[in-house]
């Protein structure tokens, strides 16, 4: 392991081999959706896509929960409210087609708003009261959304919207099957594309914030607001600004989302989304962008994983005696509880959360 951290650093300090290593990622993220397609089919490319977008969710969760320290239980009504903007403006619901250049910038913007009507009336509030006003937060945009079809259709209520737009630029759109030199780019490879440059923005943006003034503030309002406040940090507007910051992440993730599904639904935001969510950002490495990355992708994989549980009790016992959908649940469940007991501060922590758990002892690795 210290050979291990020596060569992390080094790599670390050294200018050429950590562009080296940038090219490289880059290289493997770009024949990462041909790889999979090619050795465990397309339906694992679109794992992929998915897990692209609950990054996005992720990072922004990770602002409001990770950085600021405030108990977001309701944070899926910012993707919902980015999803039904995005929807409402790009499909037969109102005969409005707008480009989605404008349209995903305007999701992002409303849900921002809406982070800061949830923000503004619980700036007293902490920790489980907190939890609980934004718990209620997102039934209420759920439960909202599911009745918004009387007197006047706006939602179309639980049948949702479809036959929505997909992300286009003149003729080429992304739900299209395309072939370049012999090579077949499908829908799912395209929406890769457009997830993964997205996702990339947004690590740049949460990487840069973290180490910024409003970061690092954000970080002292976590660790304790009575002291943040009285050396003079406005707590209000900060704790409103991580809101706002963190709704912008969901809304844009939201239009993304309508755009590559085509169809929205009342269903697709419940509580459990909010809580799986949550999970990614605790179980990867709270307040730290790699982990919450790396806790985004094994929790979208892992339950698509468990799904062949089924097979393989067919395969070894010739009987299926759990069903696949219980034990796939059950086995995700073990599998978070175990995390939690071995890996308190997740897969990835940041520094200062490991000097948290440790006692104030200093870690030996990086960040």
């Amino acid at each position: 392991m210290r050979h291990a951290v020596e060569h992390w650093q080094r790599w670390r300090e050294d200018p050429w081999l950590r562009q080296l290593g940038y090219c490289a990622a880059a290289a493997v993220l770009i024949a990462l959706p041909f790889v999979v397609d090619a050795a465990l089919g397309r339906a694992w490319v679109r794992i992929i896509d998915v897990a692209l977008l609950f990054i996005l969710l992720g990072l922004g969760l990770n602002i409001v929960v990770g950085f600021a320290g405030l108990l977001d239980l309701g944070y899926i009504a910012f993707f919902a409210v980015g999803a039904y903007s995005y929807a409402l403006l790009a499909s037969p619901q109102f005969d409005i087609h707008w480009s989605f250049l404008a349209l995903l910038p305007t999701g992002a913007f409303v849900a921002a708003l809406f982070g800061v009507l949830l923000g503004a009336p619980t700036l007293r509030l902490r920790g489980d009261y907190l939890a609980i006003v934004t718990l209620g937060f997102g039934e209420m945009i759920r439960i909202s959304l599911n009745n918004l079809n009387r007197p006047y259709n706006i939602t179309n209520g639980p049948q949702g919207i479809t036959l929505i737009d997909p992300l286009a630029i003149g003729e080429f759109a992304l739900n299209r099957t395309y072939t370049i030199a012999g090579f077949t780019l499908a829908p799912v490879h395209s929406y890769y594309f457009a997830f993964l440059a997205c996702a990339a923005a947004s690590i740049f943006i949460s990487l840069r914030l973290e180490d910024s003034r409003i970061g690092r503030a954000w970080i002292a309002i976590r660790e304790d607001e009575l002291a943040a406040g009285a050396m003079g940090i406005n707590t209000r507007n900060l704790k409103l600004l991580a809101f706002a910051m963190g709704a912008t992440f969901g809304g844009l993730a939201g239009g993304l989302f309508a755009s590559f599904q085509g169809f929205v639904s009342p269903e697709s935001f419940t509580l459990l989304d909010s809580i799986m969510v949550l999970c990614m950002v605790v179980l990867g490495g709270m307040g730290n962008v790699g982990g919450v990355v790396l806790g985004a992708a094994l929790l979208t994989a892992l339950p698509e994983a468990l799904r062949y549980a089924g097979p393989l009790q067919q395969e070894w016992l010739g009987e299926v005696y759990v069903d696949p959908s219980d034990l796939r649940m059950l086995l995700f469940g073990l599998a978070l509880v175990l995390m939690m007991l071995l890996r308190p501060a997740g897969l990835w922590p940041s520094t200062l959360r490991r000097r948290e758990l440790a006692g104030g002892e200093e870690p030996r690795a990086g960040r």
